[in-house]
């Protein structure tokens, strides 16, 4: 049984979902419009203000496609009507970001600057604060796109665990590890 699969998934007012050739579902609303395959073994009832997807069958295929397709509509609703937001933090000694539109220069200890260009389909916005952590902040309607971008610009300086330097999410927790003198007495 597929916990995930089997919720209704609410349709909020303003956003229409439409399904194309049986196999693509279409969400329109008024951040713009999405949209996702889903393959031939799933079946979707469209009803007035729900949707509910289904599977074929108890096979372990169907029941991990079941909650999967389930989550991506879900997604595509909610980006087209609220949108999704990640703010990452730049932790460190002279770290810096700056943007101008969608190109981010990052500053991050390494003897030149990186230059990011980020999809035209999500917005950017950089702050730096006298005291505070520069932060990057990435919005957009589709939840995928914004979670590559995000890891790819912590892949740039990953979060070392002994000082805690590096690129993380704005709340995340870094567990840090005891140094060399730790172990001496």
């Amino acid at each position: 049984m597929s916990r995930i699969g089997n919720k209704i998934i609410q349709i909020p007012a303003g956003v229409t979902v439409t399904l194309e050739n049986g196999d693509t579902v279409v969400a329109k609303g008024p951040k713009g419009t999405l949209s996702q395959y889903i393959g031939s073994e799933i079946s979707m009832e469209l009803g007035d203000g729900f949707i509910k997807i289904t599977r074929p069958s108890e096979q372990k295929r169907h029941k991990a496609l079941h909650g999967l397709y389930r989550s991506l509509v879900n997604n595509l609703i909610i980006g087209v009507n609220e949108g999704y937001k990640k703010n990452l933090e730049l932790v460190g000694v002279g770290y810096k970001a700056t943007n101008n539109g969608n190109v981010i220069d990052l500053s991050l200890g390494y003897s030149h600057n990186i230059y990011l260009v980020v999809p035209s389909e999500l917005s950017v916005a950089t702050a730096m604060e006298k005291g505070k952590n520069p932060i990057i902040t990435l919005e957009g309607i589709d939840k995928q796109l914004i979670g590559l971008v995000a890891s790819k610009i912590k892949s740039l300086r990953k979060t070392e665990p002994y000082k805690g330097k590096g690129i993380r999410f704005v709340g995340e927790v870094v567990r840090k590890k005891a140094g060399k003198t730790a172990s001496k007495k």
